[in-house]
């Protein structure tokens, strides 16, 4: 029996969704509004929905946590101040968020709320989870790489409540850390509006092709009694998209799990996981795996290149159509047994994966050898998926029963965020020469950017470099300890095979007194391994994603000296974000000068591949190419080894040939990254001759630089 009350969470995405997770017994709800969620493309609630839903829940004793888990603009910055000055009027249990500026003032401006870190942020350790503690936060949602003994030590390491994912759809990359969908066209997943590019079909040789990054759907629930053990605060549902039939059903199976382990019968227990299955057998999902929850111990078996990552009971192509307009239908031969019916929904995607739509049958007319369905839309080779049968639709007590209220945020102007980065200036000085800055992966890459000079060069700190820099017996480098800055990677987990947190401290400890003095770091829990290092120079690296002052703030009061703009980043928000000063009404109307952020605290990367995925596994055994492509004959590069996998863009970013123009805006310091991929000579000589010459680079892409996220309103609507 476990000693304390698991939370069981569901997603609520709309109004149906919200009656059929409390109707089945969920504990607590997470929901977004309109603005600042990750998941925009859902439902969502208005304003007077959530306010009545509250006032229900409370009455209920069920709790609700808000979703505000996306990167905000420093344009947003006032939108983002009334939201949460909103939310503190109205008291929700908890704001599940991921940007550090959200967190900064909510502590700032509004400490009654209560915050949990969302998954985005990618915590996945101990260190990470107690540097948001000793700022506020209260839970943290981990990622879902982690194994169940991961999960005990974690647990065994800090106070803060940790939430666990246990069921529904998975990310092929870390939560986070997947610029994929934004790299495409500025619908980043950190701004809610995620894609799903590893949903797609690609190819690769002759005719080959597959949905190569189409990870199986997550089960945890014969793992809910280990969980439990483990000390872990609450079980999350994943499906914040998902219909109100599927929350309903999978909420109900957890409910007869959680309960017989807070009971503590072994045979209940056992009982229950079975029903549970029962009833998860036709939840119209992928797919079933335990993800990392083994250890890794199942292999690579949450990927499967043959299935096309769609949900639902394929009912086979489309074979033939006729009709038009509303009498349109589609032939189709589904698995022999299976009934469709009248006002069943299915799903239908292009033959060549290039849409899906979903559809309520008006028609399903059983033939000889199949069925005539009713397809307004869908071709000839079409794949068609059963997604929700009539029979499904079981009706729930409303929560909602009377809207009032609603009026949202009011206009109050945001203050500015405490003053941080004056102190981190004061305290170390600008040490950081304005020039040029080269990222490479191998220490091997040295001895060709050499040929010209960087002001320093940056190497990723990875178990074999650290083994090879403090090695006694290496040949001499071409750059001395001081002219290197040793980039940590952002994934930072308790422990895998191969890695230890302790050991990385022990060779950081060991490469300090060797002179390597310059880290910069991309994960929360990084700073904890520099405590008592007065004399290390700390950099805050592009994935702690500080697109606004407020994480500006938030990120130098965690030691942090210099920062890297993110790769998502634009101009106009830089600008904005990083300014001389400027003068501003706080809440009262008094006049108050702007902060000081100084252009030496920044580095600006004008050149890199940027990893569009990174995955926690090796998945070079499964996918046996190095290249591939879209639909569009877009192409790409797999790169896989022991220490994880990451695609990249073949096409590059650049912003090279703008070198002069930030120049003159005061910024000075400028990274070519290169790391992911080994150096070639001639192509670094062209890079070098692009900047002397401040020429643009051919096939490069501008990623976000010119025109920002992607906007589905205008910059000054409210």
């Amino acid at each position: 029996m476990t000693s304390h009350t698991v939370e069981l969470l569901a997603p609520a995405g709309s109004p149906e969704a919200l009656d059929a997770a409390v109707g089945e017994g969920a504990d607590a709800v997470y929901l977004g509004l309109k603005d600042f969620n990750a998941r925009l493309r859902s439902a969502n609630f208005t304003y007077a929905q959530f306010e009545s839903a509250l006032r229900s829940l409370r009455r209920m004793g069920k709790k609700v946590y808000v979703t505000v888990n996306t990167v905000f603009e420093q344009r947003e910055a006032d939108r983002m101040y009334q939201f949460l000055k909103y939310l503190a009027a109205q008291g929700p249990d908890a704001l599940i968020v991921q940007d550090f500026g959200v967190v900064a003032m909510a502590r700032s401006e509004f400490p009654s709320l209560r915050l949990h870190a969302s998954t985005q942020m990618n915590i996945a350790s101990a260190r990470g989870a107690n540097a948001l503690s000793r700022h506020g936060v209260s839970r943290v949602v981990l990622a879902r790489e982690l194994s169940l003994e991961e999960l005990y030590s974690i647990k065994a390491e800090t106070n803060m409540e940790l939430e666990v994912f246990v069921h529904g759809a998975l990310c092929i990359s870390v939560s986070g850390l997947c610029l994929f969908s934004s790299f495409l066209g500025g619908k980043s997943a950190n701004r809610g509006m995620c894609t799903q590019a590893c949903r797609r079909l690609y190819h690769h040789g002759e005719g080959k092709s597959g949905y190569y990054f189409s990870p199986n759907d997550l089960q945890l629930l014969e793992r809910v009694p280990g969980l439990a053990a483990a000390g872990i605060n609450a079980l999350k549902i994943e499906g914040r998209m998902k219909s109100a039939s599927y929350v309903g059903a999978v909420v109900s199976a957890y409910r007869l799990v959680a309960d017989a382990v807070m009971q503590g019968d072994e045979d209940q227990i056992r009982r229950s996981i079975e029903q549970g299955h029962e009833i998860l057998r036709n939840d119209f999902a992928r797919p079933k795996t335990q993800y990392f929850f083994n250890g890794g111990k199942s292999g690579i078996d949450w990927l499967n290149p043959e299935q096309d990552g769609g949900t639902g009971i394929s009912l086979g192509t489309i074979l033939k159509v006729k009709g038009a307009g509303g009498e349109r239908r589609a032939f189709i031969r589904p698995p022999e047994g299976l009934v469709i019916s009248a006002r069943d929904s299915v799903r239908i995607h292009r033959g060549d994966d290039s849409g899906r739509v979903s559809h309520k049958l008006g028609l399903a007319q059983p033939a000889s050898d199949g069925y005539w369905i009713s397809a307004p839309e869908g071709a000839i080779g079409d794949h068609v998926y059963l997604i929700q049968t009539k029979a499904m639709s079981k009706h729930y007590a409303p929560v909602i029963t009377q809207v009032s209220g609603g009026k949202g945020p009011g206009r109050e102007k945001a203050p500015f965020p405490p003053d941080n980065l004056q102190a981190a200036k004061t305290k170390k000085g600008d040490v950081f020469p304005e020039g040029l800055y080269v990222a490479v992966s191998r220490p091997e890459d040295f001895y060709i950017v050499q040929s010209s000079r960087p002001q320093r060069v940056m190497l990723a700190l990875t178990e074999k470099n650290a083994k090879y820099l403090l090695d006694e017996n290496k040949p001499p480098l071409p750059f001395k300890p001081a002219e290197v800055i040793l980039t940590l990677d952002p994934w930072f987990p308790q422990s895998i095979a191969g890695f230890d947190t302790d050991k990385m401290a022990e060779e950081i400890r060991q490469l300090t007194e060797k002179g390597y003095l310059q880290y910069i770091l991309n994960n929360p829990g990084h700073f904890s391994l520099f405590r008592g290092y007065g004399n290390v120079k700390l950099i805050a690296g592009p994935w702690l994603y500080m697109f606004n002052s407020w994480s500006l703030s938030f990120i130098a009061s965690l030691g942090a000296d210099s920062f890297v703009s993110p790769l998502e980043n634009n101009r106009q928000n830089l600008e904005r974000t990083v300014q001389q000063s400027r003068n501003s009404e706080n809440a009262s109307g008094k006049k108050r000068q702007g902060r000081n952020i100084p252009y030496s605290r920044f580095f600006i990367t004008v050149f890199a591949w940027p990893p569009l995925f990174n995955i926690k596994a090796d998945i070079g055994p499964v996918l046996d190419f190095n290249s591939f492509a879209d639909n569009k004959d877009e192409t790409f590069s797999l790169v896989t080894g022991k220490e994880g996998s990451r695609v990249y863009p073949e096409k590059h970013f650049s912003i090279i040939d703008k070198l002069p123009f930030l120049k003159e805006a005061g910024f000075g310091r400028f990274i070519i990254d290169l790391s992911g991929k080994a150096v070639k000579k001639q192509h670094y000589r062209d890079l070098m001759r692009a900047v002397s010459d401040n020429a643009p680079l051919p096939h490069s892409s501008r990623f976000n630089w010119k025109d920002g996220f992607y906007k589905n309103e205008s910059p000054d609507k409210h």
